[in-house]
């Protein structure tokens, strides 16, 4: 089965300041935004794979990974991989910058 995509507008690339998480809600799901120093725009599930919990949107933004503010954990951007010697995942959603229009994917 194909799984479809809809992209939905968050506002221009101005709006997301470099290296500052910004939470979005998008049906439902409340999704971090990052922006890199090399321009990259990153989107992840506002949720930290912690068994404790709590947001990633004010995580310490360091290259192509956050460092989550409650544990410290590493999560690279790109995959959502919590880095070793902690395990875990976070979801991650597809991004494009378009005409500098940020859209974020969900799977329908």
């Amino acid at each position: 089965m194909e799984m479809t995509t809809n992209y939905y507008s968050i506002g221009s690339i101005d709006e997301c300041l470099v290296q500052v998480g910004r939470v979005v809600i998008i049906e439902g799901h409340e999704i971090a935004i990052f922006r890199t120093t090399d321009g990259n725009v990153y989107a992840l599930e506002n949720k930290s794979p912690h068994p404790k919990g709590g947001p990633l949107a004010e995580a310490i933004v360091s290259e192509h990974y956050i460092y989550d503010p409650l544990y410290d954990w590493k999560i690279d951007l790109t995959s959502g991989a919590v880095q070793a010697p902690d395990t875990g995942q976070v979801a991650t959603y597809p991004v494009i910058v378009k005409n500098e229009e940020i859209q974020v994917g969900l799977y329908a």
